[in-house]
């Protein structure tokens, strides 16, 4: 078993790590829940991808996807599970599947679940794991029949994996029964996943950690999408974690008469907003301080959400801006966005390292220096 200072498996997953303060703690029982498609087992898959990365024993346990099925959606990310990482497809015995082999006095269900316990832990006995994925509880839960039954089953189980060290993820896809939280006062720590369905656009994904005993975290909803490669989770913003010093001066737009109207300018580190009808100058006064900015050499960034950049570039140029020569000498980055096909969180986090599209690797490299920023 893993032993010495690092008393956090880390996840794998980029973002959700800074959100549990460096993962999860050792030798303890974790869930994971949300419904069909919210990308429970990618997360799972990556929780024990990154195990095996550090030489530790991974075992996942399935009981609702055949291995097959497992293995071809670790493909379709790039996933390899290697020699470290052990899955274990659960399947009833044929015995108990025979109607001859049926007993009249108990319900065929007692019978399945003491057998499917007992597997679990022979399987946990047999390859004695470091992490462990259990998919997913469902099945347990419908076996079970009654609450106070898999309330115990769980418990059981909990004491059992406490007992050999291994740090477990439970998966629950909330199929069987939605009201039932017998698990939530049982494991050490819950992490909700939520998939949302606008009236336009693509689907939106957000998680909430709802628990997590004995360690602080980063609260409240987080959003986080599901890429070729993994998931990757964007912390939720907090504008006080990222303060930094500056000179207070007046930024000027070039245009005298107008810098005289706001008393020389606009002041750095301050929020302007612009109101107005369409065909008023919103985005020309915007520009014009963008353009005068990156002539005097600053860095500047601007996210266009309504107007293709071909026809902005045409019209700044009608009135004197050249915003293509600001942007090819490295002061002006400018980009198009899609804002139906992009969550907050995400624009937020990969906003801070300019690209042209959003990207699993851009935003990777973006949540990186993010977290980076705010452990300075």
């Amino acid at each position: 078993m893993i032993a010495g200072p690092n008393v956090h498996a880390r996840t794998g997953v980029l973002g959700l790590d800074d959100i549990l303060l460096g993962g999860l703690s050792r030798g303890h029982v974790f869930l994971l829940e949300g419904n069909p498609g919210t990308g429970k087992t990618t997360i799972a898959l990556q929780f024990l991808i990154e195990g095996a990365k550090l030489g530790e024993r991974c075992l996942y346990i399935t009981l609702s996807e055949t291995a097959s099925e497992l293995r071809d959606g670790a493909l379709s990310h790039g996933f390899t599970l290697t020699d470290n990482i052990e899955v274990f497809e659960l399947a009833p015995p044929e015995s108990l599947l025979d109607p001859n082999q049926q007993q009249s006095l108990l319900y065929s269900s007692d019978l399945e679940l003491g057998e499917t316990t007992r597997i679990i832990l022979d399987a946990v006995d047999r390859f004695k794991p470091d992490r462990i994925v259990l998919d997913s509880l469902s099945e347990i839960r419908l076996l079970a029949q009654s609450s106070l039954r898999y309330r115990r089953q769980i418990l059981a189980l909990k004491h059992y994996f406490a007992r050999q060290g291994s740090t477990v993820l439970l998966l629950d896809d909330l199929t069987a029964d939605v009201r039932d939280k017998t698990v939530h006062s049982v494991v050490h720590g819950v992490v909700h996943l939520d998939e949302l369905a606008p009236n336009y656009g693509s689907e939106r994904r957000r998680l909430r950690v709802i628990k997590y005993r004995g360690q602080s975290f980063r609260g409240g909803y987080h959003d986080f999408s599901i890429k070729t490669g993994g998931v990757l989770v964007f912390p939720r913003l907090v504008a006080s974690e990222h303060r930094t010093s500056f000179v207070r001066e007046r930024l000027t737009s070039g245009v005298d008469s107008l810098d005289k109207l706001l008393g020389g300018g606009l002041e750095r580190g301050s929020s302007t907003l612009l109101i107005g009808p369409a065909g008023t100058g919103k985005s020309t006064f915007a520009l014009q301080f963008a353009a005068a900015a990156a002539g005097r050499g600053e860095k500047v960034a601007v996210f266009v959400f309504d107007e293709e950049l071909g026809l902005l570039f045409g019209r700044m140029k009608g009135i004197g801006i050249d915003l293509e020569a600001l942007s090819a000498s490295g002061h002006l980055h400018i980009e198009q966005l899609d804002a139906a096909e992009l969550s907050p969180g995400e624009f937020a986090t990969w906003s801070a390292v300019p690209a042209h599209r959003p990207s699993s690797s851009t935003a990777s490299t973006a949540i990186r220096h993010r977290c980076r920023r705010r452990t300075r």
